[in-house]
């Protein structure tokens, strides 16, 4: 071992600047019982690379030995070395000993080992060894005080998120959870795993409302119409409440409507069921309505289910567009007889439709009974954003976010907009570290680059919605949208 230590040793002369050595030295350091030394050459790896957890982790593990007292380990056999050492076959030179090869030590035998020296004491009796080494007890990490390491070695790891007002742009690590005691919310996305999956695939959900993050208003309108009728149906059949019903959702997309939906049918624990339009048309006359029927009935046998209608204004269009297509007339219609149930029982089937055109969905589907509720997804708010970022932010090396600053430059960004200003930003920091061929933490400085080129892309359908609001709004349906946009003086 004595050998290997000094080969090691020497190659760390040879080659100071690499880390790796540095760590594979300490660790051969660390298992002789060296842990003074051990401890030095991690802290100098980690002032070459300060993110090299294998440093980190030696480090923790030599002070903590350093603290305990951990009493110095048995030397290795040197036989083991001697075997690493024969001659190469048919060339009479010995193969060199590899300085980044571990030596294990030899596993303990029933036999007792004569010691080179007589003993100055009598020992105790060793417990009957059954041939597997000995475990040792795991140093307890969350004992160690990092401030006080990082001060002891000199090196300056800052915080991935820091609070508004004192953003580092240095380098560091981190996870995106920042201390961890920020709930770690899900963001509201449309374009979620599963999204346009074919009803032949049917799902049950896992993610709950309390996933989506922010969007409080649309959730409690949502409890209110499904939710707790569902759970509570004696309840609700006393009040003559039907378990049964329908709600739109709309909004600018990226708004995260389609993962509303998958999150409700994870709260009931129902089955979740997509129907977009290439489920329905067919290029046969009379086949799209069948299709379309099969499709109901399925959902009804696999009740409590929710059936999501992507994109409903492109099944349940007005019928009026429809007056050179007799074709998509009568696939309206079929979904109007469905939606009513006629000839069937859609007690506990929930269809829930979602469109960024609402204005273009047939009037008699928006009638109570159908889509009971129209509910507006909006843009999330600043709760929502700030959870959004760390949720696309986490896993990567951060240094000096402030989530404060970002949260208040991002008003108006959709789900969608803030995952491209994250992957936007880590392009900027991957590019970097390409380059100089080091790893870097993504600082405020590539955020705010991304901010630069990152526009919300909600603006142009709030520009849109806004004609439909000041002319197409005389029965106060799009009262919520109305309220929005003047919050944003947009009216």
């Amino acid at each position: 071992m004595t050998d290997v230590l000094a080969a090691l040793a020497a190659a760390v002369a040879a080659a100071p600047d690499s880390a790796p050595l540095r760590v594979h030295y300490g660790s051969l350091l660390h298992d002789a019982g060296r842990h003074v030394e051990a401890v030095e050459q991690a802290s100098a790896a980690l002032r070459l690379t300060p993110t090299d957890g294998d440093a980190l982790s030696l480090l923790t593990r030599a002070t903590t030995a350093l603290q305990a007292g951990a009493p110095t380990p048995a030397p290795v056999d040197p036989a083991a070395l001697a075997e690493a050492a024969e001659p190469l076959e048919g060339t009479g030179i010995a193969e060199p000993l590899d300085p980044f090869a571990t030596v294990e030590a030899p596993a303990a035998t029933d036999e007792a080992v004569v010691p080179a020296e007589p003993a100055a004491s009598v020992e105790p009796a060793e417990p009957e060894k059954t041939g597997e080494p000995e475990k040792t007890a795991e140093p307890d990490e969350s004992a160690v005080d990092w401030a006080a390491l990082e001060e002891e070695v000199g090196i300056d790891v800052p915080p991935p998120f820091v609070a508004p007002g004192s953003a580092g742009d240095g380098p560091g690590t981190g996870d995106a959870t920042g201390s961890g005691d920020a709930p770690g919310l899900v963001p509201a996305r449309d374009d979620a795993p599963g999204d346009g999956a074919d009803l032949l695939d049917v799902s049950h959900e896992t993610v709950t409302l309390d996933d989506v993050g922010g969007l409080e208003p649309v959730k409690q309108r949502i409890r209110e119409a499904f939710l707790e009728p569902m759970r509570n149906p004696a309840i609700a059949k006393a009040f003559g409440k039907s378990l049964r019903g329908g709600l739109l959702l709309y909004g600018p997309p990226g708004t995260g409507k389609t993962y509303l939906a998958r999150a409700v049918a994870g709260e009931l624990g129902a089955r979740f069921l997509t129907v977009t339009l290439a489920d329905v048309l067919d290029r046969y006359l009379g086949e799209s309505e069948q299709n379309l029927r099969a499709l109901f009935q399925r959902a009804r046998r696999l009740a409590p289910a929710v059936l999501f209608l992507d994109e409903v204004d492109a099944i349940g269009g007005k019928r009026s567009q429809y007056s050179g297509s007799d074709g998509m007339r009568t696939v309206v219609n079929q979904l109007l007889q469905e939606m009513d149930g006629i000839g069937a029982d859609n007690d506990g089937l929930f269809v829930l439709g979602a469109t960024n055109h609402p204005w273009d969905v047939d009037t008699a589907l928006l009638r109570p009974g159908r889509f009971d509720r129209v509910v507006l997804v909006l843009p999330p708010d600043a709760p929502a954003r700030e959870a959004i970022l760390r949720h696309h932010l986490r896993g990567r090396p951060l240094a000096g976010i402030d989530l404060g600053e970002l949260v208040a430059q991002t008003d108006g960004f959709s789900g969608a907009d803030l995952q491209h200003l994250a992957a936007s930003a880590a392009e900027k920091a991957m590019m970097d570290s390409i380059a100089t061929g080091e790893v870097r933490a993504i600082t405020m400085a590539d955020l705010r680059g991304a901010l630069r080129d990152v526009r919300p892309s909600t603006t142009a359908w709030l520009q849109s919605a806004r004609n439909v609001v000041q002319f197409a709004n005389n029965d106060g349906r799009y009262d919520d949208l109305a309220a929005y946009l003047r919050s944003r003086h947009m009216l």
